[in-house]
């Protein structure tokens, strides 16, 4: 019986877990499709740390059996709390921005899962432990490799400057960005160079990035062109 209860317990617990994967996948997906820093692995980790860390509230007479009233006057959990909390400061540490990229997110949500893994290993709860530490591992390598292969937007930061009277018109530049696939998600106007230039800025986003090479090319033979500039952004 005891052998049939402790079964139930596991299939119990990685239910929790893959449960948390699936739905950290999901919402994922979403933000990796529109290209966001904070995409498919990134909310697969946070959402099984988080689920992890449930795992031990709700198993407290199983890592602390017959201390029922140690547990309702000084709740260990509160450590537990006060160790995610520190690992919430090293975690951010790694997080930095470059350019109009946001990079290190995936890094911090693996160190705060790690330290949901630590926790649980120091308690003796080693089923979910192991198993949360394959699953992490699993999300790190095979979960990259699907992102990879996923057709997702890809934005860029994108300035074009022109001499004031010799402006080309928006809608012949909106014109030769559909051209490449590029398609604009936000765009402002500005002046430049003591009045001499009118630039366009513009957010644009396609789904196909190897077109940006080509639109380079095009602008740089365009005659019109005084200067110009495409930088990959996060949206």
């Amino acid at each position: 019986m005891i052998t049939i209860a402790m079964n139930a317990e596991y299939i119990n617990i990685a239910t929790h877990l893959i449960a948390a994967i699936v739905a950290g996948s999901v919402i994922g997906l979403e933000r990796s499709f529109h290209g966001r820093p904070a995409g498919f692995r990134t909310h697969s980790l946070v959402c099984l740390s988080s689920s992890l860390l449930m795992l031990v509230t709700m198993y407290q007479s199983t890592w602390l059996p017959g201390m029922d009233n140690v547990i309702l006057q000084t709740d260990p959990t509160r450590m537990a709390q006060g160790i995610m909390t520190g690992i919430g400061f090293l975690g951010a540490g790694v997080i930095y921005k470059e350019h109009f990229s946001v990079r290190g997110l995936t890094t911090a949500a693996s160190i705060w899962i790690t330290a949901a893994i630590g926790i649980l290993i120091g308690i003796g709860f080693y089923f979910p432990a192991i198993l949360a530490t394959s699953l992490t591992l699993g999300i790190l390598s095979v979960f990259r490799f699907a992102e990879s292969r996923m057709v997702t937007e890809s934005y860029a930061q994108y300035a074009v400057c022109f001499d004031r009277h010799d402006v080309m018109p928006e809608a012949e530049l909106r014109a030769l960005l559909a051209e490449h696939e590029f398609e604009v998600a936000n765009i402002g106007y500005r002046i430049l160079h003591d009045r001499e230039l009118f630039e366009y800025h513009m957010v644009i986003k396609t789904t196909d990035p190897s077109k940006t090479g080509p639109l380079a090319e095009k602008l740089r033979n365009f005659e019109k062109v005084r200067e110009f500039r495409i930088e990959p952004s996060d949206g």
